[in-house]
């Protein structure tokens, strides 16, 4: 990448269960590159709220460049085609 790119990322990480698929988004991200702005969703209730926000179901979520890219899988995919 000539110009370090940047990602936007919202992962849950609770007292009790840190998501397996936010810590790999984060590893994806910066394994090819990208400047990470960590969002750490760290309640229920904070987490709840920011699926609502964003009418998604599941967290992590991924923004690169400020264009959304989805959850996990949706940034495999979009490294992948990269």
């Amino acid at each position: 990448m000539a110009e370090e790119a940047r990602a936007v990322l919202y992962r849950m990480v609770l007292p009790d269960h840190t998501c397996p698929f936010g810590v790999r988004a984060k590893k994806l991200l910066e394994k090819h590159g990208y400047e990470v702005e960590d969002n750490i969703l760290s309640s229920r209730e904070e987490t709840d709220a920011f699926q609502e926000e964003h009418d998604v179901d599941t967290t992590p979520l991924v923004f690169i460049d400020g264009e959304l890219i989805g959850g996990c899988e949706d940034l495999e995919r979009y490294l992948a085609n990269r």
